[in-house]
């Protein structure tokens, strides 16, 4: 399979290359052009969240911890005492970076449901509800962040695949199919947990008709 230095020099080569066209379709300014270069880098090491000890989960809890510190701030000031607050963002910020990752890593297993387009769905959509919701961003953008964090998604599970064919051999690894498929069909209370989870978001994503209007220009785009 590729390595962690592969699957990130990859992504952040397809983010530049999407917000590039972006930036030449005038879709974004170039500060969202770094933002888009950012979620596709991130989706493209988000599948290995299920590898045990490997540079993908720590980066990505160290990644995550940041904004879960700065959410809990805004959500527990109102109701915390200063020196209360900082002990509560500092638990945040601990729980997150330090405990969040062992348990991910007991609760899943490498090469299960997270490498699957049910996973990149999940993710899309989540960023989307994030970056509408929370961040207030305006829809057609919000949806540009979900599609990106999937884009570095589908390169991660892609580039597994490609690695599990041995050209020099003339045969398939015993990893291939592995990557890019549907859910796990070895978990299906996986699959339905993951699908539960993902039909939760869909009150929270944006309209689905931006969307479409997306999905259309960026259709003229590459032609």
């Amino acid at each position: 399979m590729a390595n962690f230095r592969t699957h990130i020099t990859v992504a952040a080569a397809g983010g530049m290359l999407i917000a590039y066209a972006g930036w030449k379709g005038q879709w974004w300014p170039p500060s969202q052009a770094v933002v888009m270069i950012a979620l596709v880098t991130f989706g493209g090491i988000l599948p290995d969240i299920d590898a045990d000890r490997s540079h993908s989960i720590r980066l990505i809890f160290n990644l995550l911890s940041v904004p879960a510190l700065v959410l809990g701030a805004l959500l527990l000031q109102p109701w915390l005492t200063p020196g209360a607050l900082l002990i509560a963002c500092g638990g945040i910020y601990f729980c997150v970076r330090y405990l969040a990752g062992v348990l991910f890593s007991r609760l899943t297993v490498h090469r299960g449901v997270w490498h699957s387009l049910l996973a990149g769905g999940l993710c899309s959509l989540l960023t989307a509800a994030l970056s509408f919701n929370l961040l207030n961003q305006p829809a057609w953008l919000a949806w540009s962040h979900g599609a990106a964090t999937l884009v570095g998604f589908l390169i991660h599970l892609s580039l597994d695949e490609i690695y599990s064919v041995d050209l020099e051999g003339a045969r398939l690894k015993r990893s291939f199919g592995t990557a890019l498929k549907l859910g796990d069909s070895r978990r299906p209370m996986s699959n339905l947990l993951m699908l539960i989870a993902t039909l939760t978001l869909i009150p929270w994503v944006p309209p689905w008709s931006v969307l479409g209007e997306l999905l259309h220009q960026g259709s003229l785009l590459w032609r």
